[in-house]
Formats: C-alpha cells, structure tokens, sequence
C-alpha cells in the first residue's frame, strides 16, 4: 500500500488503484487502515472506485465488525444498506460547522465512514479538525470552566424541525422513551400538547480511549443558537420562543452560551480545520473522539454516504464530570 500524501492543510490522502472489488481491497488492507487513523485522526482514500449504496456498505463492513444504528439524531437520516445512511440533513448553502458525532450521548462512534458517491459541482468538503489542537489553542479559562461544568444540550421535539421522537428513539412509545432517558442520563418532560422536552449533560473535555489523549469534544458550538445564520435563529425564537428551540447549548451549569464564546469557538475550529474538496469514488475515514468533522457550502448535487463505527462508552474516556441526568 503505498505511503499517504501529507500537506498541512489537507487531511491525508491515500491514493489507491485496487483494480477489482473494491470491498476485497479495504479487508485486505484493514488493520493498515485503521491505524493510519489512528496516526493522523483522519484518512482519505482516493480512488477506491464506490458507486453504489450496496458496494459501499460492504466496504464499511470490511473496515469495522462493529457498525451502529444511530440513536438520539438531531436529523432524520435515511437508511440506504445495513449500517449505511444518507447524511443529516441540511441546508446547501449553509455550513454545518465541525462536530463530534452523538458526542451528547452515552454511547458514540469512535469511528466514521464517508463515501462520496456523487461529488458537488463546487465546495461540500467534509472537513476534519484536530480536536487536540482546538483544545490546546481555547483559553485556559474557557477549558477550565467546561472541564468543570461539563456542557448541557437542551431540546424540544416538536414534530417540525429535527428528528422526531420515533426517528430519535426508534419508538414514539412513551414508556420506551423514558426508560431510554433515564438509562441514559436524560431529564426528561412531556409538555401538555404531547411535545417532549430533554436535558443532558455532558463532558466537553475527554481522553482518548486508545491514546489518552486530551480532546475537545462536544457539540457546544454545532448545535448552539448563535451559530444558526442570524436570520434562521430569529425565526425559530419567533416561533418557538427562546427556551424552546428545537435544540440548544449551555454551559453545564445552565447558564446560556454569550454569542462572543460560541464566535471564538467556531472560529478556533476554522483556525484548524483542513479540507479536501471530494471527487467521487473517494472514502474518507475519521477517529470521531480526536477528530471533529464539518460539511462546507455547496452548489450543486451531492451524494454522500455515511457509517457509524467501532462505538465507545462516554465512561471510558475519562470524562470530567459525574455523568447524571440534570
């Protein structure tokens, strides 16, 4: 296999000529693989040659005995093969800024897969940041106080926007829900009208549970209020009222995020983030605990598939806070 490519501002590339299945190719090179992932924090290979849903879910069976259903989604995705999903869905023309995936649950992937089967006519990269880095580069003060309080997302399952409570939790059975919840560390509330309404609370600084180590990871930023485009989040305040936005971050004490603190935030992502623009064909293999992942703007049609991989319990990265429903 030969050696990836490296440059400062791109994740590394893996240029490959696998001359049959493609599937056949990523067993034969597994192990190689993965801990090339685990050197960088992220991989992508080029030239693998994926096409297709079912030729792409066999590629991501190859690469991990362990692929996820996924729970608690912010988004409904839509399943295309065993373990294999579209991606979350969001605007074109809006950035979906870097992220941990499920880092607000109990149970997350330590590994993700993307296949691009359809590149965009222009940008779209699925760009990846050292969660190291970002956390070396945040201010003492700021660490200090989420390594404290831990980080809160609240949400409100309204039946609009975001998942639904059948598409979060597999059921739309309450008794169900609310043993997930309480097994889960979740505060839980049924509104009158039926809507339900969630509180949890989680570690915004772990350890690597392979390396150990010290990671921002969270979603603070991805899912707060302030990131939203000023125009969007003026309309669901109007709509929904300020305490009851479809989802929302805070500081584990409760107390609400400052505009300028999620400004820095996303702005210490920026500060690291690389990018590679997809051609189709491509896979790209992301560490999710020290890696966050992002999705720039695009125009055109983009086709992306998605795997959640190799899951890791909150409890065995050091977390810094008792885990407890709030």
């Amino acid at each position: 296999m030969p050696v990836p490519l490296l440059r400062p501002d791109r994740p590394p590339v893996l240029p490959v000529e696998p001359g049959g299945d493609p599937a056949r190719w990523a067993a034969r090179h597994r192990d190689a693989l993965r801990a090339l992932v685990t050197e960088h924090g992220a991989l992508l290979v080029r030239g693998l040659g994926l096409r297709d849903a079912a030729g792409t879910a066999a590629v991501f069976a190859a690469l991990s005995d362990d692929l996820m259903a996924e729970t608690e989604s912010f988004a409904p995705r839509r399943a295309r093969a065993t373990g294999t999903y579209t991606t979350t869905p969001w605007p074109p023309n809006q950035q979906m800024c870097p992220h941990h995936e499920l880092s607000y649950a109990m149970e997350f992937p330590g590994l993700m897969f993307f296949a691009c089967l359809r590149a965009p006519d222009d940008g779209g990269a699925t760009a990846v940041a050292d969660a190291s880095a970002v956390l070396d580069a945040l201010p003492r003060r700021l660490v200090r106080r989420f390594a404290r309080q831990g980080w809160l997302l609240t949400r409100t399952y309204n039946g609009e926007i975001g998942a639904s409570v059948a598409e979060a939790f597999g059921t739309d059975d309450r008794a169900a829900v609310e043993h997930h919840c309480r097994t889960h560390a979740i505060a839980y509330r049924w509104q009158p009208d039926g809507t339900l309404c969630t509180r949890q609370r989680r570690s915004a600084v772990v350890r690597h549970p392979a390396t150990g180590r010290r990671c921002w990871f969270n979603q603070v930023a991805f899912l707060n209020e302030w990131t939203l485009a000023p125009d969007i989040r003026a309309y669901l305040v109007d709509s929904y009222g300020p305490d009851g936005l479809p989802f929302n971050t805070r500081y584990g004490n409760g107390d609400p995020l400052e505009p300028e603190t999620v400004e820095l935030l996303n702005g210490v992502y920026q500060a690291h983030t690389r990018r590679t623009p997809w051609r189709s064909g491509d896979l790209l293999l992301v560490d999710n605990v020290r890696t966050a992942h992002g999705r720039e703007p695009f125009h055109g049609r983009r086709e992306i598939l998605v795997a959640l991989a190799d899951r890791v319990s909150l409890t065995d990265c050091s977390p810094t806070i008792e885990v407890t429903a709030v």
